[in-house]
């Protein structure tokens, strides 16, 4: 055991230095750029296998779901038709969610950590020609680009990636809350997610938020079964799903504190250190994160300051006053805009003061608590850890359109507070009926309209654009085009030969000669224009302005707010020599402040509410 653990210290020195010391931001990320899917690779591989070795012995507690009674898999299956039916599968949040599967995309065609910009259809062959790597994890894009190497490359290959994942959470779901309180609070856990519009909205979508939240109940239900067993591969699986969670989203590494204290708490009960392979090896499975998050160094842009004005850091307390009254906004609107579950907030938020007086009292005696309830407690401290975090965080405010999804690992904190707090006082064993019909009540009388009328997910006008330009590309399936756009990645990932407007005005020679020469079928641009809350004229951002050398037709036209249009147009000449460079516009909409934004809109509706016929 001594040899083992002087192995353990070696490593964690060893990552240490590879990992903040040794080498340098541009050197960590392109070890990313190419070792990155390698790593996602023996790491999940690493995964199965300790979940293959586990089910060889049923752990305490564990479910059996071919015995009876069956209704907990009717319950799961029926929770996860409801949440996909009453959605539509589309990318809902505009940059995460292409730049996640461009990602895949690469690591699919070249095994490269890369986020294509450029992409061309070279007779036949679709090449990736210039890329970056994007600063969110890469434990759901290899996910996605191991559906594409097993099924062929698409773009949908994340919706059936999503679709899986929200039957495996609830299942999850329903087996921790067994694990806490029996089937009644396993099914009121199910029944709590489900009247959450925001999981319906991520279910469909192609993020990785449930992904996220997969492994964190997996974590947490691995580190009560380690707590209970106290065995090697008990150990190993726990290991590798906080790895694997660390690797799902940025702040997620905040749950390798839990995990943490409940393997050292463990080793201190017992008087004895439990060091399997895959523990020795822990730190270095943690340098993929390290050096991926020199993103961050390399590029200020990655924190997206510029998309809140007023903003000079990413994290403080002074955020935080702000930050609870926007949340709280959004866990108790009752007009069903913000995709939130009311009944869940309502009761999560009375059980979320007893639940952390349990914790309390169960840390202070876990000798005595029962495992899974011991496990719990310590993964408390981690749910606290990352709350706090995101109520210090610059854009931590929840009724953001943008970042509402921020909140998931929240809900399922207020979920898990109420089948705990549920459990601690259930009387006569009738709570769970209760609570069952008060669920129900509040998910027929607020959820189930939210999820009808889909305010949540209309009034994010830049995923519905998104959504055109898909049709787009539906209703010209030969793609033998060019599209030149800003967001150049949306084309990319469904195989449409694109490239962003800089590079056509700085590069107009190009453009001309793949005119000239009929390369492409047709070049197409896509812009934004701003409409003018004065005069209605339509004002063209400089970012998204060709200049006067190209002749544009329009095509493709949509207005998906009241102060915004949104056109393709087809290239049909661009005049030759130096180039004329676009004439600068005033201030548009998105570069305003908050409020310049909502006084210009407030001015707009109320003219034009008043001129409606």
């Amino acid at each position: 055991m001594d040899r083992r653990l002087v192995l353990l210290s070696l490593n964690a020195a060893l990552a240490v230095l590879l990992g903040f010391w040794a080498l340098s931001p541009e050197q960590s990320l392109q070890a990313v750029i190419y070792g990155g899917y390698w790593a996602m690779l023996v790491l999940t591989v690493l995964f199965g296998w300790s979940l293959f070795r586990l089910t060889r012995v049923r752990g305490p507690g564990g479910i059996d779901w071919r015995s009876k009674p069956r209704w907990p898999a009717v319950l799961v299956i029926g929770c996860g038709l409801l949440l996909i039916i009453h959605e539509t599968y589309g990318f809902k949040i505009l940059m995460d969610e292409i730049m996640l599967l461009g990602t895949s995309m690469s690591m699919h065609l070249d095994k490269t950590a890369l986020v294509p910009q450029r992409g061309n259809d070279i007779q036949g062959a679709f090449q990736l020609l210039a890329g970056q790597l994007d600063k969110r994890p890469l434990f759901q894009p290899f996910l996605v680009s191991v559906l594409h190497d097993v099924t062929g490359y698409r773009p949908e290959n994340v919706f059936v990636l999503n679709t899986a994942l929200t039957f495996v959470l609830l299942a999850l779901s329903y087996i921790t809350g067994f694990r806490i309180g029996g089937r009644g609070a396993g099914a009121l856990a199910v029944l709590l997610l489900t009247s959450l519009p925001l999981l319906a909205q991520n279910a469909t979508g192609g993020g990785f938020e449930l992904l996220n939240l997969v492994m964190i109940l997996s974590t947490l239900l691995l580190g009560m079964r380690y707590v209970e067993r106290r065995d090697g591969d008990s150990l190993a699986a726990f290991a590798l799903s906080a790895v694997l969670l660390a690797n799902t989203r940025y702040e997620s590494v905040l749950f390798l504190l839990p995990f943490g204290l409940t393997v050292a708490w463990v080793w201190w009960a017992d008087r004895r250190v439990t060091l399997p392979a895959v523990l020795i090896a822990l730190p270095l499975m943690l340098l993929p994160y390290a050096l991926h998050n020199k993103v961050f160094s390399v590029s200020k842009s990655a924190w997206e300051m510029a998309s809140q004005p007023g903003y000079d850091k990413p994290f403080a307390l002074s955020y935080l006053a702000d930050n609870i009254a926007h949340d709280l906004n959004f866990f108790f609107n009752t007009t069903g805009e913000h995709s939130n579950s009311l009944v869940l907030s309502g009761l999560g938020f009375i059980a979320l003061p007893f639940f952390g007086l349990w914790a309390v009292k169960t840390l202070l005696a876990l000798r005595q608590a029962p495992p899974a309830r011991a496990a719990l407690a310590i993964f408390s401290l981690g749910f606290a850890a990352h709350t706090l975090l995101l109520l210090c965080y610059f854009w931590g405010r929840f009724d953001d359109p943008v970042i509402r999804r921020l909140s998931l690992p929240l809900n399922l904190t207020l979920v898990i507070a109420t089948v705990t707090v549920a459990a601690e006082m259930n009387w006569r064993g009738r709570i769970w009926r209760i609570l069952a019909v008060v669920v129900g009540a509040g998910f027929f009388a607020h959820s189930l309209p939210a999820m009808a009328r889909h305010d949540y997910s209309l009034q994010y006008y830049v995923g519905r654009e998104m959504e055109w330009r898909r049709e787009f590309i539906a209703a010209h399936p030969e793609r033998d085009y060019l599209v030149i756009d800003n967001n150049s990645i949306i084309w990319i990932t469904h195989l449409v030969s694109s490239t962003p407007i800089l590079q056509a005005l700085l590069h107009k020679e190009n453009i001309v000669y793949h005119l000239r020469n009929h390369t492409f079928t047709a070049i197409y641009v896509f812009q934004r224009y701003n409409v003018d809350p004065e005069t209605g004229r339509l004002l063209l951002p400089t970012e998204d302005d060709l200049g006067a050398d190209y002749q544009l037709e329009t095509v493709w036209e949509r207005r998906f707010t009241p102060l915004t249009v949104s056109r393709i147009s087809r290239v049909l000449s661009v005049r030759e020599g130096p180039t004329a460079r676009p004439v600068a516009q005033p201030k548009p909409l998105e570069k305003m402040t908050p409020a310049e934004q909502e006084k210009v809109r407030e001015q707009f509706l109320q003219r034009f509410i008043k001129r409606l016929p």
